[in-house]
């Protein structure tokens, strides 16, 4: 039986995802950060729950190890975990940016470094990275999130030429806008900025009152479950997948506009 270690399943893709591979007959392995969750997970039949903090080694290597002694293997490690950090680039601490960092990028990174020796043991694996749309464009207020997802293009990009002629394969998912608390979260991280004396107050404020401008072509979690169902069933998985029209949209447009069309496209968003 197929087996994938899910991490950030307490809420939205993660746990959408989980469920959907189970309901399919994966052998599914969810982690959260909190141990409430997990527990939850537990409740919802997940009994290979596991608790992670992405940011954490020696759980990373916990999770690893605890997988290997049940299973003798890991097909597939879906690195899901992380956040989104609101704000100008100008208003976000430096502080701030290593926080989104840590989690976004280099809890990722700890992760696939972590599980590549297990793959090279058993000769193949696909490892899912999940990107963002924000990965390929830029939006305003979106800064420190685009930062950090585009360092995981790079990242992946650099580790698939690497693994080039073996039957590891490093896959990205480029997500448009999803239904989930992402969106919640990220106003939340406007606690952590300095919004009262910015020259952005009255956006924030509006962000805080839901009167911000939304983004179109809004799809639910399973969206993403589907895709990744898809990549587990393909002997051969594409190096990237857009999910949402948004991801299609965007994507096309960076590939045939000037940059200087291109940000008048992008600040009507």
């Amino acid at each position: 039986m197929t087996n994938i270690v899910i991490t950030g399943c307490s809420t939205g893709i993660g746990l959408a995802t989980a469920k959907h591979l189970k309901d399919r007959f994966i052998r599914v392995y969810p982690t959260a950060r909190r141990i409430e969750d997990v527990e939850m997970l537990r409740g919802l039949g997940f009994e290979n729950a596991m608790q992670l903090d992405v940011r954490n080694p020696d759980q990373v290597a916990a999770v690893i190890e605890s997988v290997l002694n049940k299973e003798g293997k890991i097909d597939a490690w879906f690195n899901n975990a992380g956040y989104g950090q609101m704000g100008a680039v100008e208003d976000v601490p430096t502080e701030v940016l290593r926080e989104q960092f840590e989690t976004n990028v280099l809890g990722l990174h700890e992760c696939t470094r972590q599980i590549m020796p297990v793959m090279r043991r058993q000769g193949y694996g696909k490892i899912i990275q999940h990107s963002s749309v924000l990965g390929i464009i830029a939006l305003p207020f979106r800064g420190i999130y685009n930062a950090s997802k585009y360092a995981i293009e790079g990242l992946t990009d650099t580790l698939r030429l690497e693994l080039k002629g073996t039957e590891i394969y490093p896959v990205l998912l480029n997500t448009g806008p999803i239904t989930s608390r992402f969106r919640e979260t990220a106003i939340e991280s406007l606690d952590r900025i300095d919004t009262e004396h910015s020259e952005f107050a009255s956006l924030y404020e509006a962000s805080r009152n839901g009167t911000a401008k939304r983004v179109p072509f809004n799809e639910g979690p399973e969206a993403v479950a589907r895709i990744v169902y898809q990549i587990l069933s393909d002997e051969h998985p594409r190096p990237r997948y857009y999910i949402t029209k948004a991801t299609y949209l965007l994507g096309y447009a960076k590939r045939l506009l000037s940059s200087t069309w291109l940000d008048k496209v992008l600040l009507k968003v």
